[in-house]
């Protein structure tokens, strides 16, 4: 019966992605005059759209790609004049957000006449076969069950891993760039979302929906699967509720209160837009609640991390609070053995991390120079145009497409590892000024592998545990699936005294003939 009910969740979960996607193919598109002044406040601005698009108004589209592509083509056909005339006042900007605003009011279909039932055929059925597939997965006797993995066409690099992959990249650079052809799924969202914030759904509270939605449903499969481990089950239901409350809902609800819609556990430099002119202007703009919010901010970098961090290791926040973590935690559980383990990744990440971390730091005080003098220039470097790059190298691509599209490829927690920022400077304190360690028993290590193998952070774990040496690294989130996979116990996650903490003097060592023996000078 349990088996049958699973099936039946796949089913359900596939009826429900298929109507998912074929949504994206069920509209046809006729812009109106009332929809384009409803678009912009500016009446000038209004008046001047209406006539670059009147040879687009009242015409029906049956394709996304030729209404889009007859708008923009008209758009920047007149921003080419304007810009050779160098009036800049007159430049139409914000053209993606347009193009997402005119394709979403003016698509006509089964999706804004049936909202509700298309609702329930994709998000509903496709949630209700993911639940039903979670809880009666890994079924049968105690343990932790990786069965099989090596072998999996999508767990590990095969055709169906490589097609979900490419799903999940195209799906982040349409959500970047081209956010008009997911149109049709914002509009589903569009009673939600006003019930929450009182606004219509963006493409990014889709986003939200979609990101917690995975962490909700496949944190049911991840509890599932550590079951009978208490640490992996507390702290999965922490990363579920820290993404759902203070992730979705809260910011939402500050909106509609008129209310900086603000993640109140996210942390700069995780957070790069913290200090730029708009969010520091709307912090300021809303009185007390604005400068509470600030100090919060300021007050979690410069105090809350090292003072956390030194007493419970980074795992207070990777592993616990943070959003992409808990997404690398639970959707990408299934893929944390494929992190690359070799020594030049090794260099590769302590590199690509610290640069990371030494440029959101210079765009950082680039932007604070910008917003202070007025000068946007400083020694050289351009603050509007790092922030561009930022913004796109590191806040889209990076965490985006690379971070997330590439789970069933890179494993699970490649942002987490190569880019970032904040998780580069709570490595620094955890590695030099923390009480939090790894303890290892190399006289019980039987040299599986385990958890060497699924440390999602490439730490090779086996080697510690052979040598019966603590594990103090920058890089360890302190997520504990190493000592829940160990059949032994010879892992431990502690908070000990600083004494001690480093143990590189271990008793064990190993012979020319490879077998672990006493130091020959005890």
């Amino acid at each position: 019966m349990k088996k049958l009910l699973q099936r039946v969740g796949l089913a359900l979960f596939a009826i429900g992605f298929i109507a998912f996607i074929g949504s994206l193919f069920t509209s046809t598109y006729t812009l109106s005059n009332e929809i384009i002044i409803d678009s912009i406040s500016n009446s000038k601005q209004s008046t001047l759209l209406q006539e670059i698009l009147a040879e687009v108004v009242d015409q029906e589209y049956s394709s996304k790609w030729d209404f889009s592509h007859a708008i923009s083509s008209e758009i920047e056909a007149i921003n080419e004049t304007y810009r050779s005339k160098e009036e800049w006042n007159k430049v139409i900007y914000g053209q993606k957000e347009l193009l997402f605003y005119f394709t979403k009011k003016s698509a006509n279909g089964p999706i804004n006449q049936h909202g509700s039932l298309w609702f329930l055929l994709t998000f509903g059925v496709g949630i209700l076969g993911a639940v039903l597939t979670n809880v009666f997965s890994y079924l049968g006797h105690p343990g932790i069950k990786n069965n099989g993995v090596f072998r999996s066409t999508w767990k590990s690099r095969g055709a169906v891993g490589v097609l979900l992959g490419a799903f999940l990249i195209v799906f982040y650079i349409l959500l970047y760039w081209f956010p008009q052809y997911i149109a049709e799924w914002a509009l589903m969202l569009d009673p939600l979302s006003k019930s929450l914030s009182g606004n219509p759904a963006s493409q990014w509270f889709l986003y939200g929906f979609l990101y917690t939605l995975a962490i909700l449903t496949m944190g049911i499969r991840f509890i599932k699967k550590y079951r009978h481990n208490k640490y992996q089950m507390v702290r999965t239901v922490s990363v579920m509720f820290f993404q759902t409350s203070f992730a979705f809902v809260i910011p939402d609800i500050l909106a509609r209160l008129n209310l900086p819609a603000y993640d109140l556990k996210n942390i700069f430099p995780l957070d790069y837009s913290l200090f730029f002119e708009w969010r520091l202007d709307e912090y300021l703009a809303n009185g007390f609640i604005g400068y509470f919010m600030l100090f919060w901010s300021i007050s979690l970098f410069v105090i809350g991390v090292p003072v956390i961090t030194y007493f419970y290791g980074k795992r207070w926040y990777c592993s616990w609070v943070c959003g992409c973590g808990g997404l690398a935690e639970t959707a990408g559980d299934e893929f944390r053995h494929l992190s690359n383990k070799s020594l030049n990744a090794w260099k590769l990440e302590r590199i690509s991390i610290h640069a990371v971390l030494l440029f959101a730091i210079i765009m950082t005080v680039a932007v604070v120079y910008a917003y202070i003098t007025g000068d946007y220039n400083l020694y050289g470097i351009d603050a509007y145009k790092i922030r561009e790059w930022y913004g796109f190298g590191i806040g889209s691509v990076f965490a985006g497409v690379i971070g997330t599209g590439f789970y069933p490829l890179l494993g699970n927690r490649a942002w987490c590892r190569f880019g970032c920022p904040l998780a580069a400077y709570l490595g620094f304190v955890q590695r030099f000024k923390s009480r939090f360690r790894i303890t290892t028993n190399g006289g019980q290590c039987i040299s599986c592998g385990n958890c060497s193998t699924y440390c999602e952070m490439g730490i090779d774990v086996k080697w510690y545990a052979q040598r019966g040496q603590n594990i103090v690294r920058s890089s360890c989130v302190g997520c504990g699936v190493c000592s829940a996979v160990c059949p032994r116990g010879v892992l431990k996650l502690e908070n000990g005294t600083e004494e001690a903490r480093l143990n590189d003097e271990s008793i064990f060592t190993f012979g020319n003939d490879g077998v672990l023996k006493l130091r020959d000078d005890l």
